[in-house]
């Protein structure tokens, strides 16, 4: 009995049995409109991407029908869902950018570094880079309600006009959250108006036990901004230096990041 041997399937063709036709398809129509700013027919679009004609009709169709294309007078432009893709894929890039700035001052600094915006009446942390050598704070009371206690949220606040400094603790009223931390409104108003403008603020166990932080302040256009620092209470000796330090680290390469900050 002669027994037939084994057949053997190259990696490569089974590879590609697994890919789809018609999403290679729709993305090379895609891709192909992409390149054309003022438009482009179903005809010139089909002999572009080498597909038939009605194969090319098709998946046009079901892509403005998805709204990834929209069609005007016969020719084909990206719609409002492809647009979203690539708005997305460069916010994604701008993130990347103040993420890997806040490792590199992690790192040369040796502090875990905290990147905070104040944006439609909140408090935002955006990023945050540390290391097990330099960890961050651990957020055990809600940054966003406790703005008052941290250096993050007094940096902030205090880039705020009196107007939207009260509106801010009219919704987050002072509480006491360590024995250190401011005790009411009118004194945090008090402190918030004798800050320099442009100086790094300095909280020292206001909002965990243990711990100092500073935030220095970063205005462009009308976002408000802070990059901050915290270190453990037996090295708050190095907190000011490490602040003005970032500060200055901050001013060499706000050109850069002024695209990238509004995350």
């Amino acid at each position: 009995m002669l027994v037939q041997p084994h057949s053997v399937t190259s990696p490569e063709p089974a590879a590609a049995a697994t890919l789809i036709g018609s999403v290679q398809r729709a993305m090379r129509l895609l891709e192909t409109v992409a390149a054309h700013v003022y438009g482009a027919p179903a005809k010139q679009l089909a002999r572009e991407t080498g597909l038939a004609l009605p194969t090319a009709y098709h998946l046009l169709r079901t892509l403005v029908h998805e709204g990834y294309l929209r069609r005007e007078k016969g020719l084909f432009f990206l719609g409002d869902a492809a647009e979203r893709l690539s708005s997305s894929g460069a916010q994604q890039k701008r993130r990347s950018a103040v993420a890997d700035t806040l490792a590199h001052w992690r790192d040369s600094i040796g502090v875990p570094v905290y990147y905070a915006m104040y944006r439609d009446g909140e408090i935002e942390v955006m990023c945050v880079s540390d290391s097990p050598e330099a960890p961050a704070v651990e957020e055990w009371a809600d940054f966003r309600a406790t703005g008052h206690a941290h250096a993050i949220g007094q940096c902030l606040l205090s880039q705020l006009d009196e107007d939207a400094r009260r509106d801010h603790l009219a919704r987050y009223p002072v509480q006491p959250i360590t024995p250190y931390t401011v005790r009411d409104n009118d004194a945090l108003l008090r402190r918030l108006a004798r800050m320099r403008r442009m100086e790094p603020v300095v909280e020292r166990q206001e909002y965990a036990l243990g711990t100092v932080c500073a935030a220095v302040p970063i205005t462009v256009g009308t976002t408000v901004a802070t990059m901050a620092m915290s270190l453990p209470l037996h090295q708050a000796d190095r907190l000011l230096p490490a602040a003005h330090r970032l500060q200055t680290e901050i001013g060499r390469h706000l050109g850069t990041l002024t695209l990238s900050i509004s995350i």
